[in-house]
Formats: structure tokens, C-alpha cells, sequence
């Protein structure tokens, strides 16, 4: 089944807020604090690549001396990650910074270059319940500009409906159904609380059709958003995710809560954990 997108309303024809720099020495406390936290998303972009000032008052364009300076990348990936919360080895923080400002092949991060999506924890009314639903974000080229679509879903409630059993006790249609005219339809289908017994080895349902069409039924209402998260896969052959943090101090905002370094294949088995499908 072809998977339907559903379009949210924001478009990113997005403009940059003026951005914050590193705290410096000197300045009060609350102004360091302030300046020191990644509040925006876009922000972070700008500080992995270098592309503003220190103190976050001039944006650095192509040409300009500044513009993607290596040490300048440096102070501000450092800073770029929770120091607090998690427990990324200083040796692994070291490794992906050596390799995203190589000299030779640097790396940086491009907004509409793909290969990073968001994780938005939501909540649905379901019945009289609320249940938890993560949807999975996209960004998509649109007209002259690009938008974020909901790319694929994960729900508990949904899978409890499908819960295909295997070997001995997988139920089957007979291989001379046809000469029934296949008439044992009735029973599978009607009598049975497992349809999806009689369908493929390589059947997976789509869960987000399923959800669509429950909203459109008005079976399912939209609560609140609960928490947002990244996932960043831009970097040759590393993975990271990004996630806010709202606490005193100055290691505050968007930061880096999670980094692996991949081999052949980790790429499919983090997919997998993320999207819940082991």
C-alpha cells in the first residue's frame, strides 16, 4: 500500500532568529547562561558549521574570514553537547570532532540536505483514553520551499491488533480452498479475532494509513506534544540525536544526547530501534 503523507501546516520558508553566542568571561552570570544554551534548532545548525559569531550577533556568510573557521568549529562543538546527562566518552566526543573539522574533508550540517528527521512524542484521545503516539517527521521540498510531513508512526494500541501468530499455531486457509469456491473465507475472516493469519510471510501493516483513517473518522483526537528529539545520520559513517534540555547552569538546549560511531549495517538496527520495529 502506497504510504499516505500527511502534510502539518508548517513550512519551513522559515526565517533564523538572531542567534546567541558562547558565554565569555566578564559577562553576568544570567547573560552567560542565556548566551551559552542552544535554544533553537536552527541555532545549532549555525553553531555546528561555524556560520555565526561567538557572542551570536553576526552571521557569517560564504567569503567572510570567519565563515566555517576550523577552531572556531571546534569551541563551538564542544559545547554542543549534554556534559551532564549522558555518558558519551570523552575519547568518542574527540573521534567525531577530529572527523567533522578534518582538515582534509570536513563535514557540516545541511538543513534541507535530508538524512535527519524528528521523533515527536505526542498524545492522542483514543476512545475516552489518552494514549501516547509517536510520530516520525520528514522535511519535503514543496512548491518553492519545503515542509515537515509525518513520515511513518509508532502506537502500542496499534499493534495489538495485529499479533500474528507463527508455526504450530498459525491457522491457514487449506491449499484446495479454491475448489470451495473459498467459502472457508467466512470463517477466517468472521469467526476468526487473527485475520492477519491469512496474509503473507512478509505482510506489515501500515500504521500510519490506519491512523489517518481513524482521524478521519474522528475516533482519534490530537491531546498535546510531549517531548521532541532528532536524529541525525549527515555525518559519514556517525549517528547522533538531539535532544532540548531545560535546566539551570550553562550547558542548556539543544545538545548532542547521544552519539555511535557506525559500522556496516548499525545504520538499519538504530532505524529499527527507533522506529520500533523489532
Amino acid at each position: 500500500m502506497r504510504k499516505f503523507i500527511l502534510v502539518l501546516v508548517l513550512i519551513t520558508s522559515y526565517r533564523f532568529a538572531p542567534g546567541q553566542g558562547l558565554y565569555s568571561p566578564g559577562q553576568p552570570s544570567d547573560d552567560g547562561r542565556f548566551a551559552a544554551s542552544t535554544k533553537q534548532v536552527n541555532q545549532f545548525f549555525r553553531r555546528f558549521n561555524a556560520e555565526e559569531s561567538k557572542d551570536g550577533s553576526t552571521r557569517f556568510n560564504p567569503g567572510d574570514r570567519e565563515y566555517r573557521d576550523r577552531e572556531l568549529r571546534k569551541g563551538f562543538i564542544n559545547i554542543l553537547f549534554d556534559n551532564e546527562t549522558t555518558s558519551v566518552p570523552k575519547s568518542l566526543k574527540e573521534d567525531f570532532t577530529q572527523t567533522v573539522i578534518s582538515t582534509g574533508n570536513p563535514q557540516f550540517l545541511d538543513f534541507h540536505n535530508g538524512e535527519w528527521f524528528a521523533e515527536v512524542n505526542t498524545v492522542f484521545m483514543i476512545k475516552g483514553k489518552r494514549e501516547n503516539v509517536t510520530l516520525f517527521m520528514k522535511l519535503q521540498e514543496e512548491g518553492l520551499g519545503f515542509e515537515w510531513v509525518i513520515d511513518n508512526i509508532a502506537a502500542d494500541f496499534f499493534k495489538l491488533y495485529f499479533d500474528k501468530d507463527t508455526g504450530n499455531d498459525k491457522q491457514f486457509l487449506h491449499p484446495l480452498s479454491h475448489e470451495l469456491g473459498f467459502m472457508n473465507l467466512r470463517k477466517a475472516l468472521q469467526d476468526n479475532k487473527k485475520p492477519e493469519s491469512y496474509t503473507p510471510k512478509e505482510f506489515s501493516p501500515d500504521y500510519l494509513s490506519i491512523f489517518l483513517y481513524e482521524i478521519k473518522k474522528g475516533n482519534i483526537r490530537f491531546e498535546t506534544v510531549s517531548d521532541v528529539k532528532f536524529h541525525f545520520f549527515q555525518i559519514s559513517d556517525w549517528y547522533f540525536e538531539l535532544s532540548q534540555f531545560n535546566r539551570p547552569g550553562f550547558n542548556t538546549g539543544w545538545l548532542i544526547s547521544n552519539l555511535v560511531k557506525l559500522n556496516e549495517g548499525d545504520k538499519d538496527v538504530i532505524l529499527n530501534y527507533i522506529y520500533d520495529q523489532n
